[in-house]
């Protein structure tokens, strides 16, 4: 087994690892105090959509997909509490589907093709992307907005094209940061939290 340098000596690697923890937890904090009406907000949405009897779609783009796949296996199964599954669908696992689209229309349309295929008035659209210009993610939102889908948007940076998309009925919840990696922890978290959130709101408090 390796064993660690001593904590009081300071190496590069070290000195590396002490800054991206320090610069996370400040992003944390920082997202904490200007985000939490906004979490709770966007939460709310989700409970009344579900409640409405409508689905959370949900697609990204890049390393975006995986935080995509993580939020609908937490729905479709459970986060923290035995409950019922919730209806959540990711749009970029169908690799037929997605293969399929781009090959005849591009990449640009892999998520509008199926957001106006699957998408009804009743149900969300949740878009997580961390610099909000990606084609594809754009035409999601303006087939969402044809649809007329509310769209629940994670971001960061300045908010991009889907920022500027985004109308009055729409959430944006945008981490305060311009680094993709504290960006996408951060967007972890918060989709954590909402989880978390529509739990306690469908279900009670497993605490209480």
């Amino acid at each position: 087994m390796l064993s660690g340098h001593p904590r009081n000596i300071k190496t590069p690697m070290n000195t590396r690892i002490d800054s991206i923890f320090d610069e996370s937890i400040a992003l944390f904090n920082a997202t904490k105090q200007e985000l939490t009406p906004t979490i709770e907000h966007a939460a709310s949405a989700i409970v009344q959509c579900l409640l409405s009897d409508g689905k959370i779609l949900a697609c990204g783009d890049g390393i975006s997909t995986s935080l995509v796949q993580h939020f609908s296996s937490l729905m479709l199964n459970r986060i923290e509490t035995e409950r019922p599954s919730l209806p959540a669908i990711a749009l970029t696992t169908d690799h037929s589907t997605i293969a399929s689209i781009t090959n005849d229309y591009g990449l640009n349309e892999t998520f509008s093709k199926q957001i106006r295929a699957l998408g009804h008035e009743k149900d969300a659209l949740l878009v997580i992307t961390t610099c909000g210009n990606s084609a594809n993610i754009v035409q999601a939102v303006q087939a969402a907005h044809d649809r007329e889908i509310m769209v629940i948007a994670l971001t960061g940076q300045e908010g991009g094209d889907i920022a500027r998309l985004l109308t009055s009925q729409d959430i944006e919840v945008r981490v305060p940061a311009t680094n993709e990696a504290r960006i996408l922890e951060a967007q972890l978290l918060i989709l954590h939290t909402l989880c978390s959130l529509v739990d306690s709101q469908l279900f009670g408090d497993p605490e209480s």
